[in-house]
């Protein structure tokens, strides 16, 4: 099964060479690697002039290409007509010697699958579940890790996600496929994270991913997915595992990002709902209002003050515009 490996960056060249280098270690190897450079410099070019790497393709595009849907949608028209599954991948991460090898495995166990997504291994600690239980603890599928504050606060209100793990509740503000257990299953999904996340081919011949998301691209991958998921299955294989680093090169400031977290989260909510309840109405702006109550603490109980003032402060700028100025959804 021939398949594309799409990397999109953006002024990272040293995360990139790091992910370079562990995809050379691979069990399995891309037959193609497509690199989509968004940089306003040249140290990322500079890089590829320097080191050479098996299968890859360099492409570097000027501004009006540039930003996270535009370079993958750019990426996806350069893919050989022998490429049967296309992956992404972000550039600050490091894969598992075998990521491919188990990721592409999954479309021969699963071949109704559209979409299977990787397993980001650093993001929590997760232990087997034992017989004591505490509401400090989150459990699934036999497995359990600390519950994080956020969770804690909204199950105090009443505003708990409806829904499992990587599937998007009727009010939104789910848990994301972080949630499912390092248990080596392959779980069914409705959203995976673009960053770590593959595709069948045939899937970008009826779907792109949406200029909506301009830039940082912010839930991009969840508008996507949830599109997607009308069409058929989604997987997560949580034996293809890799680490994200989350470097902060190449990231929006703290007050766009704080803005996005609520315009683009109220985007990809009517994306999937475009007629909710009064109710799920409800619940949406009370969970969001919750949330940016809880990242206004952070200004006194951590030590990135700034950041998460100017973040809370987009926040609330980004909840008040949408009473006047709603973002459209795009068919």
């Amino acid at each position: 099964m021939n398949f594309s490996l799409i990397i999109c960056t953006y002024m990272r060249p040293k995360p990139i060479l790091d992910l370079l280098r562990s995809v050379t270690s691979q069990t399995l190897y891309p037959d193609e690697i497509l690199i989509v450079d968004g940089s306003t410099d040249l140290e990322t070019e500079i890089l590829f002039k320097n080191n050479i790497f098996e299968n890859l393709k360099y492409y570097r595009v000027d501004e009006t290409q540039r930003g996270l849907t535009k370079q993958r949608n750019y990426g996806i028209n350069l893919v050989d007509e022998a490429s049967k599954i296309i992956c992404f991948l972000d550039d600050d991460i490091i894969l598992k010697d075998n990521y491919f090898e188990n990721l592409l495995r999954t479309y021969k166990l699963k071949e109704d699958a559209l979409a299977v997504g990787g397993y980001i291994d650093n993001n929590s600690s997760w232990e087997k579940e034992s017989n004591i239980k505490s509401k400090n603890k989150f459990y699934y599928d036999g497995w359990m890790r600390n519950e994080p504050s956020r969770f804690k606060m909204r199950r105090l209100f009443g505003l708990q996600p409806d829904r499992n793990p990587g599937f998007f509740p009727t009010f939104a503000h789910g848990r994301s496929v972080g949630f499912l257990p390092p248990s080596g299953s392959i779980y069914e999904v409705e959203q995976v994270m673009g960053g770590v996340s593959s595709y069948k081919k045939e899937v970008f011949e009826n779907l792109s991913f949406s200029t909506y998301f301009e830039g940082y691209g912010l839930y991009e991958d969840a508008d996507f997915s949830l599109r997607l998921s009308k069409k058929g299955k989604l997987y997560v294989n949580t034996s293809a595992q890799l680490y994200h680093y989350h470097d902060d090169s190449g990231r929006p400031n703290k007050y766009k990002y704080g803005k996005m977290v609520v315009r683009n989260g109220w985007y990809v909510w009517r994306v999937k709902f475009p007629n909710p309840k009064l109710k799920a109405r409800i619940k949406w702006h009370a969970t969001s209002f919750l949330l940016t109550l809880v990242r206004f603490t952070n200004v006194l109980n951590t030590n990135k003050r700034k950041e998460a003032l100017t973040e809370s402060l987009g926040r609330v700028v980004g909840w008040f515009s949408l009473f006047f100025n709603k973002p459209k959804i795009q068919s």
